[in-house]
């Protein structure tokens, strides 16, 4: 299997009993993990550039917080921002970074 230098990824991730206090701290923890690694794109998703190396510690800081069982993060890797097309449908809530120069 060929190893691929990801260069830029998108981050979404859905947290667990966020009513709960405990969850409550999840959230918050991953949201500020995130936001110290990527732009905040919309509520729960973040995007942006990062280094491979950059990847590895955004991972082992999200899973020293989250519970395995019950949270869930997805980590969409990509060599660069202009492999995929992104199409919005509705209301984009507010400004984000733009995918295409």
């Amino acid at each position: 299997m060929k190893s691929y230098n990801y260069n830029y990824a998108i981050v979404m991730y859905d947290i667990a009993d966020q009513e709960s206090e405990v969850g409550k701290n999840r959230v918050t923890k991953v949201f500020k993990i995130c936001k110290k690694y990527f732009h905040h794109h919309q509520k729960s998703i973040f995007r942006g550039n990062i280094t491979p190396s950059r990847i590895i510690k955004f991972r082992e800081e999200i899973k020293s917080v989250i519970d395995e069982k019950l949270d869930f993060v997805s980590i969409i890797k990509l060599q660069n921002k202009s492999v995929f097309e992104e199409e919005v449908l509705g209301t984009d809530e507010k400004p984000s970074e733009s995918l295409f120069l």
